[in-house]
């Protein structure tokens, strides 16, 4: 019998300025596990990421990801008491209540992905 068995999926974020980048996602709380290539690995707890030094304007514009959290609100306090929008001159919205269950709030990064950090709703 085959071994069909997943382990992870992680997506391949573009950055324009890779060095701005790498600095955005650490004071956002991720930790880089390793950087070579032009790829830096992060991860915050389970969840994870690539970043590439690679930057194409159509992609990072619609490129959306999806953070899953216990409390959105308490990290929408956080990055608003650090500064993060104003620091980097990124868009970040107020936490909303979603019609599919889900409270979040979306904040674009440098090179303009758009991440919604949210938490189920009950």
């Amino acid at each position: 019998m085959s071994n069909l068995r997943t382990v992870e999926i992680k997506a391949f974020v573009p950055a324009k300025d890779h060095a701005l980048s790498k600095r955005f996602y650490g004071d956002l709380g991720f930790t880089m596990a390793s950087d070579g290539g032009g790829v830096a690995y992060f991860h915050h707890g389970d969840c994870s990421f690539l970043l590439q030094d690679y930057y194409q304007e159509g992609l990072a514009n619609n490129l959306m990801m999806h953070l899953l959290v216990e409390d959105v609100d308490a990290w929408h306090a956080d990055l608003r008491r650090r500064g993060i929008a104003e620091t980097y001159g990124v868009k970040m919205t107020e936490p909303e209540d979603q019609p599919w269950r889900i409270r979040d709030f979306a904040l674009v990064d440098p090179s303009g992905v758009m991440w919604r950090i949210g938490q189920n709703l009950a």
